[in-house]
């Protein structure tokens, strides 16, 4: 663990010099147990968290960092499980004329999505926790893993496929034949 990072992954901003400050947060067994049981993963076999965070101008600061985690999750098709490596670099931009939206309160996503408000402290474990639910498959499959095509229908009629609803598929077959017996 790097010497700068404090021991409650707490990063309190009126005490960060402006010399860049090293951290690596790798928890432990039980916390990525919890974590794991938070995000619906089936195991959270190692997970890390490490970068710095340095000013950067004359209120502003800038967090980088790389995320690392193998992940278990179930497959989206068969609930086999589906293990996955995430090695994804973390950056969060802190303003002070930044602010944050009203709870509930409805706005555009911005062109920067790396830029926050300047918070008092920072959590580093609640940092990693974000980053690793942002970075994980939405839709994880394991190999061969096929949806297959299900088709439903009330008895004596038949059901549709995606062709059906597609109108000028008919035409283009007709076409087809018609000009498939001026031809001839």
């Amino acid at each position: 663990m790097p010497q700068d990072t404090p021991p409650n992954g707490l990063l309190t901003f009126a005490r960060l010099g402006r010399q860049p400050t090293a951290f690596e947060i790798v928890p432990d067994a039980p916390a990525r147990r919890a974590l794991a049981e938070a995000l619906g993963l089936l195991d959270l076999r190692k997970l890390r968290l490490a970068g710095e965070i340095a000013a950067d101008g004359r209120q502003d600061w800038l967090l980088t960092a790389t995320l690392g985690a193998t992940v278990v999750q179930p497959c989206v098709v068969t609930l086999d499980p589906v293990t996955t490596r995430i090695d994804e670099p973390v950056t969060r931009r802190y303003a002070p004329d930044e602010t944050a939206p009203a709870p509930g309160e409805e706005v555009e996503m911005p062109e920067d999505d790396t830029l926050e408000p300047l918070p008092e402290v920072i959590d580093l474990h609640a940092l990693l926790a974000e980053a690793l639910a942002l970075a994980l498959p939405q839709f994880p499959r394991s190999d061969g893993a096929e949806l297959g095509t299900v088709r439903a229908a009330p008895e004596g009629v038949i059901p549709m496929a995606d062709e059906d609803t597609r109108p000028f598929a008919g035409l283009a077959a007709l076409r087809g034949k018609l000009e498939g017996g001026d031809k001839g």
